[in-house]
């Protein structure tokens, strides 16, 4: 993301959450223009209620926001808490308290211990950088990823940045801000425009967003404008203001988007459309209503094209409001198909329908007769994590007596029928397994996301614990990509296999025998997996030749695995170690090849005659069609070779079903296809009748 001039970003650990960024900081270095649109909650949290007074205004300098307490409802001492706050970033910055705005979000009702983020801001004002990624990982509550973007816009001829970073999963309703955001602009603007223009923009925008319909106490979009991009400062209306204002709206729809579809158990966006409405109000009302009605977004989340419930919405709506809309003029359109029209259902392929429902996102028409009004509105669909989400929410987090929230989400919370079917369960499976030996191929998002390499090290320990045999296979090519670029080096895949020349190739070892393989080492050893790295020319462990392809491409130094040494694997699994491997094989000359993980772990779980063979992967499992079809719980290998044939499944993947043939064809069991990008999915596909990703099996 681009960074506007004179500002700094940061975010650290401050105590407020067991084990992830809780405290954001964004700084002006020079003076800014501030302007604010807030939650008209009137159970308004402390932050709220200090900086909603403050705003717009001249001279800002800093936003302080942290997650994990929303330091509402927590009567007079929640605004001495942000006073301490306030002060306490002026000292550590140097500047006057009253340039400094707060913002929280997170647990209601309990009390915010404010010398945790005192202790803290030391350390946070060390780290302020070009760090807009850390502060968006600092205001995440249920978000399972970070929201940040930015525009570039000329004004006056000068180029100015306005960069954004947000939160927003859970109690998202249609009314002023909807979220936590925080825009920083080097644009040159007065307090009152800027007001302007953010209230305008988030009316476009913010507000026409629902993922529950419950509004935040603590909903807060600020801004802070410093001016240093140089350009003449915009007070009235004309081009340059309508070019600033378009730019933030688009960043703020951006950003609205990106909550909808990371909404809490969320598995689609969902987007609605209302044409032909007899006015704005109405076409904005009956737009937010759709997205809104629980019925339709529970039909969505079932790829039903139950179109019906979409105009039984808006008669109900125009009804209820005295709208003079008449739904039997109306036409409705899912995913681009005309579902009704004339006034009768239209002739529609059902089941095609619903395939095209299944993809991550949904646009929903409905083109009016009653006028010109136009309004879109975003939501998603309604989930059963939805429902265990804010079912588990309160009675999991607990505040530890130092202050500190903490989740409390062990077995001990759960009923007592719960508990038994779930240890029988497990032990069943436990018992199962004990003395197997399982392969993992590590890679993807759960090598990237720090809380998911916690839990996949977490998972790993608890597997050695109850008496499997774990061997861990680790890709890198993020990593490896990363690095060539710093180096000047560019990447060229080919069929998804990445080229590497005399050059790379010891980059690509360096990253990978040295970098990744050691920092999963560490990881692993930190939470006692008793781990040990070894490289593919270790032992000679996997002894390779060049890989060709059948379009003649050279791909260079790139290898497949002609023989696992499984004497020298085997020592240590009778040791109780955990070999952790990286794909690096040696050629008859002792030349390095570099090869395919998942080719990799294919043959070392064959070799080793495991009972089990994991990937994680970026998607749920194996895919109905790609990139966004229905999961495929089991499937034979003959079914995946049909698949692969057909072309419906391409890239990556295909590489990836071929080398799980391999495997199968060579003695192993089972293979899984398991999302990586959800955390502890190993221990939830080997130890639960259900699973969560896809089994392969030979027959």
């Amino acid at each position: 993301m681009r960074i506007p001039k004179g500002f700094r970003f940061g975010g650290v650990a401050s105590g407020l959450k067991p084990a992830r960024r809780d405290l954001a900081l964004v700084v002006s270095d020079h003076p800014a223009a501030a302007a604010g649109v807030f939650t008209v909650n009137r159970a308004a949290a402390a932050p709220v209620q200090d900086g909603r007074a403050r705003v717009p205004a001249e001279g800002m300098r800093a936003v302080v926001a942290n997650s994990g307490n929303a330091n509402a409802l927590t009567g007079p001492g929640g605004l001495d808490d942000v006073a301490v706050i306030r002060g306490a970033v002026a000292d550590a910055l140097g500047i006057q308290k009253r340039a400094v705005l707060a913002a929280s979000t997170g647990v209601i009702g309990v009390r915010l211990p404010a010398m945790k983020v005192v202790t803290a801001l030391p350390g946070l004002v060390e780290t302020l950088g070009d760090h807009p990624e850390h502060a968006a990982e600092a205001i995440m509550t249920t978000d399972t990823r970070p929201k940040m973007a930015a525009r570039e816009v000329t004004l006056g001829g000068k180029t100015a940045i306005i960069s954004c970073v947000a939160k927003g999963s859970g109690m998202l309703a249609p009314q002023l801000a909807t979220t936590l955001a925080i825009v920083a602009t080097d644009a040159a603007i007065t307090p009152r425009a800027l007001q302007d223009v953010l209230a305008r923009a988030v009316h476009r925008t913010f507000n026409m967003l629902t993922v529950d319909g419950d509004m935040s106490t603590n909903d807060t979009v600020l801004v802070l404008a410093n001016g240093l991009a140089g350009n003449p400062r915009i007070a009235e209306p004309g081009p340059d203001l309508e070019t600033f204002e378009a730019a933030l709206a688009d960043l703020l729809g951006e950003m609205a988007r990106a909550m909808a579809a990371d909404g809490e158990g969320a598995t689609k966006l969902v987007e609605v459309v209302v044409t032909g409405a007899p006015s704005e109000v109405s076409a904005r009302d009956l737009a937010r209503s759709i997205a809104h009605s629980p019925l339709v977004k529970a039909s969505l989340f079932g790829a039903d094209p139950n179109w019906g419930r979409v105009l039984a919405t808006v008669g109900s709506r125009a009804g209820s409001q005295g709208w003079p809309v008449d739904p039997f003029r109306a036409r409705v359109s899912l995913q681009g198909v005309v579902v009704f029209e004339r006034g009768a259902p239209a002739d529609v392929d059902l089941e095609a329908l619903r395939v095209r429902l299944r993809e991550a996102r949904v646009d929903v028409l409905v083109e009016l007769a009653d006028g010109d009004a136009r309004a879109t509105a975003w939501g998603c669909d309604l989930t059963y994590d939805y429902v265990k989400i804010n079912a588990d929410y309160t009675s999991m987090i607990v505040q530890r007596p130092d202050g500190m929230m903490a989740k409390d989400d062990k077995v001990a919370n759960y009923s007592p029928a719960f508990k038994r079917t779930l240890l029988v369960e497990a032990l069943k499976y436990i018992a199962q397994f004990a003395g197997q030996v399982a392969v993992i191929k590590y890679g993807g998002a759960a090598m990237v996301k720090e809380s998911l390499k916690v839990a996949f090290a977490e998972d790993v320990t608890l597997l050695r614990r109850v008496g499997l045999k774990v061997v861990v296979v680790h890709g890198g090519a993020p990593e490896i990509t990363r690095t060539l670029e710093k180096l000047g080096e560019r990447s060229e895949f080919v069929d998804g296999l990445r080229i590497t020349d005399a050059a790379s190739l010891p980059i690509v070892e360096m990253v990978l025998t040295g970098k990744v393989n050691q920092e999963l080492v560490a990881l692993l050893n930190a939470r006692g997996a008793n781990a040990v790295g070894l490289s593919g020319k270790d032992g000679t462990l996997l002894r390779a030749e060049k890989r060709g392809l059948e379009s003649g491409v050279d791909l260079g130094y790139v290898g497949r695995v002609v023989e696992v040494n499984r004497k020298f694997l085997g020592m240590f699994l009778e040791g109780a170690y955990v070999p952790v491997i990286s794909p690096i094989g040696i050629a008859a000359d002792g030349t390095g090849l570099s090869i395919n993980a998942d080719d990799v772990a294919a043959a070392v779980a064959a070799a080793l005659g495991a009972k089990k063979l994991i990937y994680l992967t970026d998607v749920p499992g194996v895919l109905e069609s790609a990139p966004d079809g229905e999961l495929v719980r089991q499937i034979t290998s003959a079914d995946l070779r049909r698949r692969i044939d057909a072309g419906a499944i391409t890239g990556g993947m295909r590489w990836k079903a071929l080398a799980i043939q391999a495997a199968l064809a060579g003695g192993v069991e089972r293979v899984h296809v398991l999302d990586g990008r959800q955390p502890h999915t190993v221990i939830a596909e080997l130890f639960t009748d259900r699973g969560v990703g896809s089994l392969v099996t030979a027959s």
